[in-house]
């Protein structure tokens, strides 16, 4: 019979630690103390928090009735020729959705995006063959209140009931709840409150859009439940101890960060949603894992790891792996999860809080209240590209992005990172993901790449909260398209600029360095991106 999921510790020179860690996460019934929900396992200050955050250890049971009502929905709008799906939700409410239906490969139109582009590519859609679910805990995510706004707008023009076609999933009795239900919305489904974003794989969150795009949610809860005994288990084989044990021992000897690449798993993109799961879990105070998602097993960063850096196989294992993890989605999903809570008690942080996301969103709503704030000059501009820099690092004699690259670089810590945010389009816009492994070979750093604004609800508070070791590239650009937000004083490239300037006012305010580049024109922004990645001598 073929296991629910493995975890092979492919090779560590710390093993013996390894094992001492292993044995008192069994000794202290880690593992089951979790599974019934016991929030003293971070310690007294997390210990509110962990208390209304643990409900997801038995989703695979709870959520079963969930099922027949998704299914039922979906028949009734295949009935009425609605086949196709829009997901409007940031975070734990798209990343789980996009994995489960790449997988099963269903369609679905995920919408994590600011980038108007990508935003009327959406609308572009056939509209009467459209049904939007707005998926949000509480419904004030700025960004999927305006996706809403916009689309429910876009139905009308189109002669469509939007009531008809909006399906929301949110927390009870939150703002969402209560607005959607006064409009009259074709359903609304609730969640689990006591699960937070990033583990809410296994709720309403992940099941209704996945659902009704086709996906097969019963066969995903089959396989959570099959894997349910072995994370419960008090056990030293329990495979979300031994990833634990291995990343907190590792972490404690300088690795701090962990390399993702897929070796044949068959899943759709499953680093993007372990990324938030533990870049956000364990980003705090000081500390905490840094996941860094690769192109592949032979890819910069993975193949060529150094000393600060765990390398994780999803799928077979290969040569550069430390750990191999196979196992079916629903299993791995689960997996992931018990593995950063119980990394969390290793690392002696709560792994349930994120106390600093919301600093990116406050600079954000400053400048969109404030306009001319956000409209400084560029330091220099060279050809398609304006060049900005927060204060401090960048000497004023650099008048090439070559240079400022390098710059940037050589302003890194030894054994830090570098982060790319493109503040894009990642459908139309998606090359730009060349430059991650690009940067990574020249620099020598562990690189992670991100669309913007959708990493600022998953890795964004690592960057703040976490290992302060990071320099950080910006990429916005000009939008050939407007979109207006109805109901609001600002259009969707205002929005994306602002929510880019903003993160990179916390950033500097932390004394990290950040570099802007500007593309004045995309196309031609990125060819003289990839020279410049190219000429720089780092």
């Amino acid at each position: 019979m073929t296991e629910v999921i493995s975890v092979e510790i492919v090779r560590t020179p710390n093993q013996d630690q390894v094992d001492t860690v292993i044995g008192d996460l069994v000794r202290d019934s880690a593992p089951s103390k979790l599974t019934a929900g016991d929030a003293t396992l971070w310690g007294p200050d997390a210990e509110p928090e962990a208390s209304i955050r643990l409900a997801w250890t038995t989703l695979h049971e709870t959520s079963r009735p969930l099922v027949a009502e998704i299914t039922a929905l979906r028949d009734e709008l295949l009935a009425e020729g609605v086949d196709r799906v829009v997901l409007a939700g940031m975070g734990g409410s798209s990343l789980a959705p996009e994995v489960i239906t790449g997988t099963a490969g269903v369609p679905l139109v995920v919408l994590d995006t600011t980038d108007p582009g990508q935003v009327a590519d959406a609308l572009a859609g056939d509209l009467e063959r459209t049904v939007l679910v707005v998926s949000s805990k509480s419904g004030g995510t700025v960004e999927t209140d305006s996706h809403r706004r916009i689309f429910e707008r876009a139905f009308a023009d189109a002669g469509v009931d939007a009531a008809s076609r909006i399906v929301v999933v949110t927390d009870p009795g939150s703002p969402l709840e209560r607005a959607s239900r006064e409009a009259g919305y074709r359903r609304v489904f609730l969640a689990d409150p006591n699960v937070g974003g990033r583990y809410s794989a296994l709720t309403a969150f992940g099941l209704v859009p996945s659902g009704l795009a086709g996906a097969d949610v019963s066969a995903l809860l089959d396989e959570a439940a099959a894997a349910a005994p072995l994370v419960s288990a008090d056990s030293a084989d329990n495979p979300a101890v031994v990833l634990a044990a291995t990343f907190g021992v590792a972490h404690a000897q300088g690795a701090e960060k962990v390399v993702f690449a897929d070796t044949g798993s068959g899943i759709a993109g499953f680093g993007d949603w372990a990324e938030q799961l533990i870049a956000e879990s364990t980003g705090k105070n000081g500390t905490g894992l840094l996941p860094v998602v690769v192109e592949g097993p032979g890819a910069p960063g993975f193949v060529d790891a150094g000393s600060d850096a765990t390398t994780v196989a999803i799928g077979p294992a290969t040569g550069s792996s430390t750990l191999s993890v196979e196992g079916s989605l629903g299993a791995q999903f689960l997996v992931w999860e018990y593995a950063t809570a119980l990394v969390g008690r290793v690392l002696g942080i709560n792994p349930f809080d994120q106390p600093d996301v919301e600093a990116a969103k406050k600079a954000a709503r400053a400048l969109l209240d404030s306009p001319a704030s956000s409209s400084a000059a560029p330091l220099f501009t060279d050809g398609p590209i304006e060049v900005y820099a927060s204060e401090g690092w960048l000497s004023t004699d650099v008048k090439t992005t070559a240079d400022a690259l390098a710059a940037l670089v050589a302003a890194s810590s030894p054994h830090g990172y570098l982060s790319v945010q493109a503040y894009l389009d990642r459908v139309d816009d998606a090359s730009f993901a060349l430059v991650r492994p690009e940067l990574a070979r020249r620099s020598h750093l562990q690189t992670t790449f991100g669309w913007g604004p959708r990493f600022l609800h998953s890795t964004g508070q690592y960057h703040k909260g976490g290992h302060q070791n990071g320099v950080f590239l910006q990429l916005t650009g000009v939008s050939e398209t407007h979109l207006d937000v109805p109901e609001r004083p600002y259009d969707l490239s205002t929005l994306q600029l602002a929510q880019a300037i903003g993160d990179g006012q916390v950033l500097a305010e932390r004394g990290r360095p950040v570099l802007r580049l500007h593309l004045t024109d995309r196309v031609a922004g990125l060819a003289q991106l990839v020279e410049a990645i190219q000429e720089d001598g780092s």
